[in-house]
């Protein structure tokens, strides 16, 4: 659920609901960049709207609240014509990556021999022993040498039985919304490509515009070679590597998303950890609460 927040500075105001935080000098911002429209939509945007039919409802008796419509215009005011976002915790409530990762143990999936090595190394990640991306990248280089059908079947069946229940019904509207305004909308995260893609699937969003810890493929097998691991830093290169610019509008929740957040020119902290709330108040980033 959401909670009260509040923050005392002469240059804000915020919807009585303390759900919905906008500081006032960042709505004049937003005026600015409602000059957006007036651009071209791309062209991936027009192909885009042919996986439309992937979206997934709401869930039943989720009414969305007046904050979340309140959430919805502000965004949709801006006309982006490119959108990113990050998945876990943003999209929806948990964490696919380090839940897949939990659940391909449970049921043999990998090896106990990499399950137990891997288990050390994120022990240790949790002794802060080891670096983010360095976690992030072995969570997907230690399925080398398996079959990526086999795991892109897993994801599925993991994503439906633990994360879909967990879509934030708002976020699932926001995206629906920016699709039919022909927005190139692209998803960035540091869980594992099998997982970020099936869950985005739900939200029309199509394998080519996804940006997640990846490895390459070989004759139809993982290697233990890394494509990318976009966290922090990394997820801002990554846009402006294959996207080949900076988001009109950009969405996160964790610190690892702040350099994301910044390079685009409207930042959303949405559902956001301490850290990542903090600097949104400090930066002006409109801080919204889904449920």
């Amino acid at each position: 659920m959401g909670r009260w927040l509040r923050r005392e500075s002469e240059n804000c105001s915020f919807a009585t609901s303390g759900l919905v935080i906008w500081p006032a000098f960042t709505l004049r911002r937003f005026a600015a960049i409602a000059s957006l429209h007036d651009s071209d939509v791309s062209g991936h945007s027009k192909g885009l709207r042919k996986s439309m039919h992937d979206f997934s409802a709401p869930k039943a008796g989720t009414a969305l609240r007046e904050q979340d419509h309140e959430f919805l215009d502000a965004v949709l005011q801006l006309n982006p014509k490119l959108a990113a976002f990050d998945c876990d915790g943003t999209l929806w409530s948990g964490d696919a990556g380090e839940g897949f990762f939990r659940w391909e143990i449970e049921r043999g999936l990998i090896s106990a021999e990499v399950a137990r090595w891997a288990e050390a190394r994120h022990a240790d990640y949790r002794k802060g022993l080891v670096d983010e991306d360095t976690m992030c990248g072995e969570m997907v280089t230690l399925h080398a040498g398996l079959a990526d059908s086999d795991l892109a079947k897993a994801a599925e069946a993991f994503m439906s039985e633990r994360i879909v229940p967990n879509f934030f019904p708002a976020m699932l509207e926001l995206v629906q919304r920016l699709h039919a305004r022909g927005c190139e909308i692209w998803a960035v995260s540091s869980s594992n490509q099998w997982v970020v893609r099936a869950g985005v699937r739900h939200f029309g969003i199509p394998p080519e515009r996804v940006l997640s810890a990846e490895v390459f493929i070989e004759n139809g097998k993982i290697t233990d070679r890394l494509v990318r691991m976009p966290s922090g830093p990394g997820k801002s290169r990554a846009l402006l590597e294959v996207a080949g610019k900076a988001p009109d509008a950009a969405f996160g929740n964790s610190r690892w998303d702040a350099d994301m957040l910044a390079l685009a020119k409207a930042g959303f902290a949405v559902n956001p950890n301490p850290d990542l709330e903090q600097a949104a108040n400090e930066r002006g980033w409109p801080v919204y609460f889904p449920v």
